[in-house]
């Protein structure tokens, strides 16, 4: 009889056992489909954003570093290094790129430039200059479209040969596979696609409002903002086309270096 009620003993804590496991499983499983359903919500079409909050610290973006990575995107770099990621926009010539390249010669200061492709047909000898001092040009496409709404790949491989093709003509080189979609508008689509062409998508993690060259910031207010949110792995964009920019990047780049980081390449980010 003994043997009898342990061998239920046993069985019955055998059971609990399993039941235990299908639990947990079932939580896991439902825990991934939310992550899933979560991750395909944040990336089904949206505009680049980010939340700041403690002064030095890096911000909260649309989308996380790891969910990013699964598409070869990245917004920021490692965030236990003090090194900045310094990245450029123009879809044109505003008269201030000489400035900023003469900046970033004298400091040894290297940067990323996202052209579109009207900036490569009317300004090759910046595009050279560029390339001959160290810098890289990235993809910044050809019409500077709302890419959320791309939906072929076709469509997105035009807007990115396009500025490669004008690349090569100008420099014979080779343009490396690194793209920002304009005005940070993007979808899951675009992601997968991209990466399934060999590009890595490149957001950012710091920049404010220096578009608008009706309205340009205040020198010493814009350098007040950017120093308050600079933080470990930052991607800055800036625009090449600022005259704020132009005026500010000289003393940006000495008091970043006071801060103790460092500069590094963009392209070492996205090919680790």
């Amino acid at each position: 009889m003994k043997k009898k009620i342990h061998l239920l003993q046993t069985l019955e804590h055998h059971w609990q056992t399993i039941a235990l496991c299908a639990l947990c499983l079932c939580l896991s499983l439902a825990a991934v489909a939310a992550f899933e359903a979560q991750t395909a919500e944040t990336f089904a079409t949206s505009d680049w954003g980010l939340s700041f909050g403690v002064t030095g610290a890096p911000p909260q973006g649309n989308a996380t570093k790891e969910e990013l990575a699964l598409y070869n995107a990245y917004f920021i770099g490692n965030t236990e290094e003090k090194i900045i990621y310094l990245t450029f926009d123009a879809g044109y010539e505003n008269g201030y790129t000489s400035d900023i390249l003469d900046t970033l010669k004298k400091h040894n200061v290297p940067a990323t430039f996202f052209l579109v492709e009207h900036y490569m047909k009317t300004s090759p000898d910046l595009v050279k200059r560029m390339a001959e001092e160290g810098h890289l040009i990235a993809n910044h496409t050809a019409s500077h479209p709302d890419m959320s709404k791309l939906d072929t790949s076709q469509a997105l491989q035009a807007e990115l040969t396009a500025v490669e093709e004008k690349y090569k003509e100008i420099t014979g080189l080779d343009m490396k596979k690194v793209y920002r979609p304009p005005q940070g508008k993007f979808s899951e689509t675009n992601l997968i696609q991209a990466k399934e062409l060999g590009y890595a998508t490149v957001f950012w993690s710091l920049a404010y409002a220096d578009w608008d060259n009706t309205n340009q910031p205040d020198p010493q207010k814009a350098i007040q903002k950017l120093n308050s949110r600079i933080h470990n792995g930052a991607i800055v964009l800036l625009h090449s086309t600022s005259e704020t920019n132009r005026d500010i990047l000289e003393r940006l780049v000495v008091e970043w270096k006071a801060m103790g980081y460092t500069f590094g390449r963009l392209e070492d980010l996205v090919t680790q």
